[in-house]
């Protein structure tokens, strides 16, 4: 195993523009599976097989927001330069375009009722809401800004995300400073105890909730300070400075991924086909910050640093969507939804139905970015797509 030099510069890295569309294609597609997982209104004949397809997709893209936080830890561990600075510029940069596009998404259900369309033709942009599509009047919508600054809203549930995206820009500059000075076998043993925090979901579940201390007044379990997303960030600035080899990457990272994706598929799909879940229990086996999810992340970020793009016009592309990535993620979740009742209504085959709805809804979603970077500018485009 060999180690690589640090990231020492902030030099465009083509292998992680690779990652970034990996993680950015497959949250699309893990969208797309939603109306298939949970799905709403009269149940159609082939209810088990819109669910199998559904469980099949959402399970394989899971590494998708893991992918994510790696890519962050690549780039920004260590932190250089002013605390204040780094806050300025990370968190303005997301927090304008988040505030504009989570009040949209509030507003959707009363807009769509402006136009002259009722619950029916929400259900097209969010065919998994069923009864909240009704709520449309203008105080609903009130309701659900007022709730921004502390949660997100049914029709922006993918912005749980930013939140997560702040507190990780807060927490890593402290962080940062044990980074920078520790050693590789000091991080090794910190990515081990967080290996350890990702079996806690599990052991909740089959052992008990009262774990390491936990109780009713403590939450705060023995491994709680080395648990959470934290350690997707120090992972991805762990192995972006191993170097595999290719037949190394595939000798560990089949195996790896297909143990990962079981896990995942067949528990996912025991619970997707239970009569009535609760939503801890669906989340149970799709946990982010779960061993299966994690076997799975891995090969994915090692494979995608073996990318060699030698096409200057796919470079282009991919630093393009570098720019335009967290737009697309502000906006992709209006278009999950029409792509799929476009493929049902084409009447493609199922198991194709998923990934042909994703391509679209990216497609449409990265060309209305460009096309809004190019109408507003480059200044003020940074607050309404990052």
């Amino acid at each position: 195993m060999q180690k690589q030099p640090l990231l020492a510069t902030r030099e465009h890295i083509v292998w992680l523009d690779v990652v970034r569309f990996v993680a950015m294609f497959t949250v699309v597609c893990s969208h797309s599976a939603d109306p298939f997982n949970f799905y709403s209104g009269e149940p159609p004949a082939n209810l088990d097989d819109i669910k199998f397809w559904g469980s099949i997709f959402a399970a394989a893209v899971r590494p998708c927001v893991p992918l994510f936080v790696m890519i962050t830890g690549t780039l920004l561990l260590p932190v250089r330069g002013d605390t204040g600075r780094f806050y300025k510029k990370r968190i303005s940069r997301v927090l304008w375009p988040f505030l504009i596009w989570s009040v949209f998404y509030c507003a959707f259900p009363w807009l769509m009722k402006l136009i002259g369309f009722g619950p029916d033709g929400v259900l097209v942009f969010f065919p998994y809401f069923g009864e909240i599509a009704e709520k449309q009047a203008f105080t609903d919508i009130l309701n659900y800004i007022a709730t921004i600054p502390l949660s997100y809203a049914p029709y922006d549930v993918h912005m749980w995300y930013i939140y997560l995206l702040i507190g990780l820009y807060l927490y890593m500059p402290i962080f940062s400073a044990w980074v920078e000075k520790a050693s590789e076998r000091a991080k090794l043993w910190f990515l081990i105890a967080w290996g350890v925090t990702l079996f806690v979901p599990y052991m909740r579940v089959f052992i008990g909730e009262e774990l390491w201390g936990a109780c009713a007044w403590n939450e705060f379990y023995m491994l709680y300070y080395f648990a959470g997303f934290n350690g997707y960030l120090l992972l991805g600035h762990y192995l972006s400075r191993i170097d595999w080899s290719l037949s190394r990457t595939l000798a560990i990272g089949i195996p790896m991924f297909a143990v990962g994706y079981l896990v995942t598929y067949l528990g996912f799909r025991h619970m997707t086909t239970l009569p009535e879940y609760t939503t801890a229990q669906l989340e149970l086996f799709i946990y982010y910050c779960s061993p299966n999810v994690v076997l799975m992340t891995i090969p994915v970020f090692m494979l995608c640093k073996h990318a060699k793009v030698r096409s200057a016009g796919i470079k282009r592309l991919l630093a393009n969507l570098t720019v335009c990535g967290f737009g697309v993620y502000m906006i992709h979740f209006l278009f999950t939804g029409p792509a799929v009742t476009l493929m049902r209504t084409l009447d493609v085959p199922l198991g194709l139905q998923i990934p042909c709805a994703s391509i679209i809804a990216f497609s449409i979603s990265w060309i209305l970015v460009v096309l809004i970077r190019k109408a507003t500018g480059e200044k003020a485009a940074r607050y309404i797509v990052g």
